[in-house]
């Protein structure tokens, strides 16, 4: 699990262990440049593509399957969408 220095504490530490991840979290105090920005950029990415799809930013369904089925659906168009601009 990739976080940022705000996580840095080792109860957090625990938690990923416990759930059997290994957690790479930036230590408070140390220098930037670790190389963990890289990985956490792509996450926020992600969630960014995701938000360009109105019913994914501002939830309106109260069922989490049909939330979920539409996540689905934008992971799918956010994937077609990359494939199809390389070829």
């Amino acid at each position: 699990m990739y976080t940022d220095r705000g996580y840095d504490h080792d109860k957090y530490r625990r938690q990923v262990r416990a759930l059997g991840g290994t957690p790479v979290i930036a230590r408070r105090g140390t220098e930037h440049g670790s190389g963990l920005g890289v990985h956490h950029w792509v996450a926020e990415a992600a969630f960014a593509l995701l938000y360009w799809f109105r019913r994914l930013r501002i939830r309106w369904e109260i069922r989490g399957d049909i939330h979920r089925a539409f996540l689905t659906l934008g992971c799918a168009i956010i994937c077609w969408r990359r494939l199809h601009a390389r070829s």
